[in-house]
């Protein structure tokens, strides 16, 4: 339980973050979203991975190193956590959030946002597999910035694009806030977990010795 419980924290804190900063227009904000990942990669990955992100859990599990129950517990405590922080976010910035709900919805070019989603999920979950699962890695203390230094340079060069989710979890809570289209999610859904797959396979390809 207490696996869950810490996926739930770090998740509600990134999608937290993330609606504070975008509905409070901090043009900084792929910084803020970096930041809170990476502590909070530091405060739980010794209980749970710090996964908080179906994608994630995904590529972990196909690497062997998540069983498939705790891997569906996993996913449903990140929806859980990033549902409650969409409200909190909602609340905190309601008179953004209203305008945000009220604005017509933004032009999204389906094909770049597909390819901008997958690339960077792929590059998040290679990151993760690499500096957190590998044992030419193992007990690095590196692996929290690394991660969240990825989500960081993914939202910079592709937030504008897809809206920089990487992350399905990230994605649910976006659109309950209004900054993506319900529309649209399949779009994050899907290249988001195709990613975390090729990632995985990736890593299985090219670091034979250390895949088992």
């Amino acid at each position: 339980m207490n696996k869950y419980l810490t996926e739930l924290i770090g998740t509600f804190f990134l999608v937290l973050t993330i609606g504070c900063n975008v509905l409070g227009g901090n043009p900084l904000a792929p910084v803020a979203i970096g930041g809170v990942l990476m502590v909070m990669i530091f405060a739980g990955g010794h209980i749970s991975g710090g996964h908080f992100n179906p994608a994630v859990t995904l590529a972990v599990t196909c690497r062997g190193k998540c069983t498939p129950q705790d891997a569906v517990a996993y996913i449903f405590s990140q929806v859980a956590g990033a549902t409650g922080a969409a409200f909190t976010a909602k609340y905190l910035y309601a008179e953004a959030a209203v305008k945000v709900a009220a604005a017509a919805p933004g032009a999204f070019n389906t094909g770049p946002a597909f390819v901008a989603e997958l690339v960077f999920t792929f590059a998040l979950a290679w990151v993760v597999l690499n500096v957190a699962t590998s044992k030419d890695t193992a007990n690095n203390s590196f692996y929290g910035l690394a991660i969240g230094g990825t989500v960081m340079a993914g939202a910079f060069s592709v937030g504008s694009i897809s809206g920089g989710a990487f992350n399905p979890a990230v994605a649910v809570g976006a659109a309950l806030m209004g900054l993506i289209q319900w529309g649209n999610i399949w779009v994050h859904l899907l290249a988001d977990f195709i990613g975390g797959l090729m990632a995985c396979c990736a890593f299985k390809t090219l670091s034979k010795e250390d895949a088992a």
